[in-house]
Order: structure tokens, then C-alpha cells, then sequence
């Protein structure tokens, strides 16, 4: 199981949520660090000074898979499928595995990607 972080968590960890901090660190203690994607990153990052401290710390401990070709791919079938339009969603869905745990401020679009690709997560709110 893998805590799938997209930019409202993100912004909740800049914004020094104790919880989804502990969330976090607890991930990486069970040696599963939290997982997003480059598109994700794009959504939240302004330089990482000044008050995106906590953001570049929360990056470097998680795991950023490329918004490549095969993610592409994998996300635009399933953009089809739920007859949605939001890409970097759609690619942070594909990345999950059954189980895996999203942290999100966006769970109602997220949550119609994980139905049309049949596949079951938890959401836990930004």
C-alpha cells in the first residue's frame, strides 16, 4: 500500500497540517515513502523559498514518478473511460494500486477515475 499525495496534499503539508505530517512520516517509517507524479509537482511548486520550505522537504521525501509517455497513455484511456478532462488527475489515478491510499482536497473527481478504472483506493481529505 503506497500514500499517494496530490496538490491539495501538498499544499496541506506547506501549510503545516500535524496530521498528514504524521501521515507522511509514518509512511516512511514502514519504508513505503509517499508517491506522486512530475505533473503534480508542477501544480504546486513556485521556487521552494521563503514559505514552500515545508513543500521542497515534503518532496524530497517522496517519490516522483516522470509524466512520461507510458503514464500518458495510461491516463488519457482512463480519461476516456470516466469522460473527464483533467489530465494530471487522471495520471496521479493511474498510478495507483488496489489499496493505496490518496490524499487529496479534490476526492470527487478522483474518486469517478478510481471507479472507471475498476479500481479500489481509500481517500483521506487534505
Amino acid at each position: 500500500m503506497s500514500l499517494v499525495l496530490d496538490a491539495g496534499a501538498f499544499i496541506a503539508l506547506e501549510r503545516n497540517d500535524r496530521a498528514l505530517w504524521r501521515r507522511v512520516d509514518d509512511a516512511h517509517l514502514d519504508g513505503s515513502p509517499p508517491l506522486t507524479h512530475g505533473g503534480i509537482v508542477a501544480q504546486v511548486w513556485r521556487g521552494g523559498s521563503g514559505r514552500q520550505s515545508r513543500l521542497a522537504k515534503a518532496l524530497l521525501g517522496t517519490i516522483v514518478v516522470p509524466l512520461d509517455h507510458g503514464l500518458g497513455r495510461r491516463a488519457g484511456v482512463l480519461l476516456a473511460r470516466a469522460g473527464r478532462s483533467d489530465a494530471i488527475d487522471a495520471a496521479l489515478v493511474a498510478l495507483c494500486r488496489p489499496g493505496d491510499q490518496i490524499v487529496t482536497s479534490d476526492r470527487d473527481d478522483l474518486a469517478a477515475l478510481a471507479d472507471a478504472a475498476r479500481l479500489r483506493v481509500d481517500f483521506i481529505p487534505a
